[in-house]
């Protein structure tokens, strides 16, 4: 046991120093490396192949209330008229088999685009892929965006929020790199690289520019973790030198949390690595209704995967008729918005704001008595009259 030891500490030693060093031979090359890459990256979804004039999209059913809400964006798109039809992909948590992730992966690659509904996590089992992480690692979707937005008819604690969370999508904690080296002793490896650190930074300021934002916070526990998030930090510092409109500050996260609850208002785009992008999404979703009326996008070079904002699969709610379609929709409507469908975008997003903050029909999570199907037919009433003076034009 002591040999084993000795070696252990060894081999850990070993490993540290090498840490130290390729921090410090990475941390102030990363920018000028990185900017190079993200120069050809568009990340937009009009250059797709289109089939006489419309859009597949792979619509990937997941767990819970995931199915149904996808047929009813279906039947809103239906009445739009929106140029899409989908390709269902049915995969869930009890798709154990690895040919359906593989089916699912490679429906993704052909059509470069999906709406995807949560698929559980079974975390009483250590052998079980999240297939989310694994469908974001291996579609390098490497950017998670979360807009969260207070609706003037959802009454909430706090108003006026309008915070762009953006998180690293493919390692730190994430990095599914865990082994037990004795019984009882875990090792959970925390990966962060500057390349995907400034270019998960360099998305984020793109992003900033592009939807007139004047702050971004990087979020991170530099203090204890000085190696790891130190180095996505410095790595944040650098890209921001690049943007001198856009004012930059940073915060540790468990201060950012408490802030997040307290006066929410001060956040503008938050940019984070991985574990801390997915709890801080979470509390701003939270604070503006619920993980029904956020929406949510994975993103990468080449691919993107609409979905709702929090990784809640409603399986409670499912076959009930009560879950909220609000954010799904929404994600919907920004996948249209991906594919440069602006008008169908618009017109759909309308309808879902005037049905939730004019009609104020709100489904139970929301303190409303609506039914879902309530929800969908109020959209599709207020659709009607537009899509009818489309016909007339």
């Amino acid at each position: 046991m002591a040999a084993t030891m000795y070696r252990l500490r060894g081999r850990w030693l070993s490993l540290l120093g090498s840490v130290v060093k390729d921090s410090q031979r990475v941390a102030r090359p990363c920018v000028a490396a990185q900017t190079k890459i993200c120069h050809k990256r568009n990340y937009s979804g009009e250059n797709l192949a289109k089939y006489g004039g419309r859009n597949m999209v792979t619509a990937l059913t997941g767990d819970g209330v995931g199915p149904e809400l996808i047929s009813h964006v279906q039947e809103i798109f239906r009445y739009a008229g929106a140029p899409v039809d989908f390709e269902q992909i049915e995969i869930n948590s009890s798709s154990s088999d690895p040919d359906f992730l593989k089916k699912a992966m490679l429906s993704v690659q052909r059509n470069g685009v999906a709406l995807k509904g949560n698929i559980e996590t079974k975390f009483d089992d250590p052998t079980f892929r999240s297939m989310n992480v694994d469908l974001r690692v291996q579609l390098e979707l490497f950017a998670s965006v979360v807009w969260c937005r207070s609706l003037s008819g959802v009454p909430t604690r706090h108003k006026d929020i309008d915070i762009i969370l953006i998180r690293e999508n493919t390692e730190g904690e994430y990095s599914n790199l865990e082994h037990e080296n004795v019984p009882g002793v875990v090792e959970s490896l925390k990966i962060i690289t500057a390349e995907k650190s400034t270019r998960i930074a360099k998305y984020a300021f793109d992003y900033a520019v592009q939807k007139g934002r004047k702050k971004v916070t990087a979020i991170h526990k530099a203090n204890i973790m000085k190696l790891g998030d130190g180095l996505f930090l410095e790595c944040c510092r650098q890209v921001a030198c690049l943007y001198p409109d856009i004012e930059f500050s940073d915060m540790i996260v468990d201060n950012a949390s408490m802030q997040m609850v307290s006066r929410p208002q001060q956040f503008d785009v938050l940019l984070m690595p991985n574990l801390y992008g997915n709890i801080l999404s979470n509390i701003a979703a939270g604070l503006v209704g619920g993980p029904g009326v956020v929406p949510g996008v994975n993103i990468g070079r080449d691919y993107a995967v609409f979905e709702m904002g929090t990784r809640s699969s409603g399986r409670s709610l499912k076959g009930k008729n009560v879950a909220n379609p609000t954010g799904m929709l929404l994600a919907s409507c920004d996948m249209l918005d991906y594919l440069g469908h602006r008008k169908h975008a618009e017109m759909i997003r309308d309808s879902v704001m005037s049905v939730m903050n004019e009609q104020k029909i709100h489904t139970p999570d929301l303190g409303g008595q609506a039914t879902t199907l309530d929800l969908i037919h109020a959209v599709i009433d207020d659709l009607k009259p537009k899509t009818q003076s489309w016909i007339e034009k």
